[in-house]
Formats: C-alpha cells, sequence, structure tokens
C-alpha cells in the first residue's frame, strides 16, 4: 500500500506527494465535505471555460462556519441549489450556468465575456439554465456583470439558412474562395460526416454554431471526437459563433484567409 501524503486535514494522496491540477481541486473539495463544490475560476478551469494559473482552489460552500485551509479561496452561499451543482470528471462543481454568475464576482466583466464565448464554442451554453441560474442567485455582483455581458449578446432569430448565408456573403465580401456548403466528407471507412463548409484543395472545414443548444456535455464529446477524427484525416477545422460570424466578419475573414493561405502551402 502506497505511503500517505496529507494534503489537508482529513484529506491523503496516497503514494504521491505531488498532485495533478484536477488532485487538487478534488482535495480541497473534500477537505470541506458534503455540500462542497468547485467553484468560481476553479470551477470555470474544469469547464474549460478559461485558464486559471492560480495557485489557489475556489470551492462553494453553503455554511458559513468553515475554517480556511492554506490555498483555498471560501465562497459561502446561500442561495446554492441541487440545481446548480453537476460532476465533472468526478469532481463536483458548479453548473456552467451558475459557474458563470459567480465569475463576475472574482473577475473583470472581460472575463466572463471570454467564458461566456468559450462556453457557445463549446456547446455548453444553454440560456434557459443560465436565466433560471441568475433567478436563483438573486442580487450579487457576479449576476450583474453577467446581465450586462448578455444584453450585448442578444441572438437574432436566425434560421441555420440565413446563418449559412451570412458565412457566404462574408466569404464574397473579403474575396475568399466559394466553399462548398454542406459537404459530405468520411474521414475513416464508415464514418461520415456533413461539414457546414467546406474547401476541399485545401481541406479546411469551418462549423457555424448557433447559441440555441440542448445536448451539452454530450454534444460537447461528440464534436471533440469529430474533430478529431478529422484532423487524423488531414483536414483542418475551425468553429464561428453566430456572434462572431454577425458581428465580427473582419476578424473571421482574416481568421480564414490566413489558414487557406498556410494550407495551400506545399
Amino acid at each position: 500500500m502506497g505511503r500517505l501524503h496529507r494534503v489537508h486535514r482529513g484529506v491523503y494522496a496516497v503514494g504521491r506527494r505531488r498532485l495533478s491540477r484536477h488532485g487538487v481541486w478534488m482535495a480541497a473539495v473534500l477537505a470541506y465535505g458534503d455540500g462542497a463544490v468547485l467553484s468560481h475560476r476553479s470551477a470555470a478551469a474544469l469547464w474549460g471555460l478559461r485558464r486559471d494559473g492560480r495557485s489557489r482552489t475556489d470551492v462553494c460552500l453553503r455554511d458559513s462556519g468553515a475554517h480556511a485551509r492554506p490555498g483555498i479561496d471560501i465562497h459561502v452561499s446561500t442561495t446554492l441549489t441541487e440545481a446548480d451543482i453537476a460532476t465533472v470528471d468526478g469532481i463536483p462543481c458548479t453548473t456552467v450556468a451558475r459557474t458563470l454568475v459567480a465569475l463576475g464576482d472574482v473577475v473583470p466583466k472581460r472575463g466572463v465575456e471570454g467564458a461566456v464565448d468559450q462556453a457557445e464554442v463549446q456547446r455548453l451554453y444553454d440560456g434557459r439554465a443560465v436565466s433560471e441560474a441568475l433567478e436563483r442567485a438573486g442580487p450579487r455582483r457576479g449576476a450583474g456583470v453577467l446581465r450586462t455581458v448578455l444584453e450585448g449578446y442578444e441572438e437574432p432569430t436566425l434560421t441555420d439558412r440565413e446563418l449559412e448565408e451570412r458565412f457566404l456573403a462574408l466569404c464574397r465580401t473579403a474575396s475568399l474562395p466559394s466553399p462548398a456548403v454542406n459537404a459530405w466528407i468520411s474521414p475513416t471507412e464508415g464514418v461520415t460526416y456533413q461539414a457546414d463548409f467546406l474547401w476541399r484543395k485545401q481541406r479546411l472545414i469551418a462549423e457555424t454554431d448557433s447559441r440555441e443548444f440542448h445536448s451539452h456535455r454530450a454534444a460537447f464529446e461528440h464534436d471533440r471526437l469529430r474533430d478529431q477524427r478529422l484532423t487524423l484525416a488531414g483536414y483542418a477545422v475551425v468553429r464561428f459563433t453566430w456572434r462572431q460570424v454577425e458581428r465580427e466578419p473582419r476578424r473571421v475573414a482574416a481568421v480564414l484567409r490566413g489558414l487557406l493561405a498556410r494550407l495551400a502551402r506545399p
């Protein structure tokens, strides 16, 4: 049996003193027992919404009587409910929606905007869940910051066809080669995918994502597997949100132009 190394009072690592990032997060949650969850910056990093280079871990509790422990920032919330809690890689944490609410308590508005963008790209954003989390959270700085961010994120009522047309218009305006639309690709035998936009010669695929997502984690996992298979087959895959296509067409065009030029090189 491996040697026990004390991490926190009542929490030990078996066989090794140095923990992985996930191990540090799990140890911090375990240090406060049932009801404790990873939250704020740490939860955002666990979900892949933003990087967190700090050595400290954010943990949310419902009880204000807990004692401080080294390396852990405690956040007490009486409004945290079971609907705000999820489990990722075995670690109890706040849901994406609750994490976005809490982030505004501890990071600037720009940091919350970036996390919302990442949630969209990774198909983890659910507008209804965010609205419900905001309502449960009540008045707090983070809720106000997130509401301000979302005011600039109101999605136009675009059908898939309309989003497709805007993307193609963006390509024409930027004098980019016209891509094939809704093209079928078979990266490996027995596996077939439909690409939103495909430049066959350069083997570049562009996907445009709406904000209306429902399957969340399952869709995220599926898209990652799909992108991995396409990459192994020699394709480059780039994803754009509806907001980027709608409000940042020059930046989107610059990314596409750069990728097409690089992929055209022998």
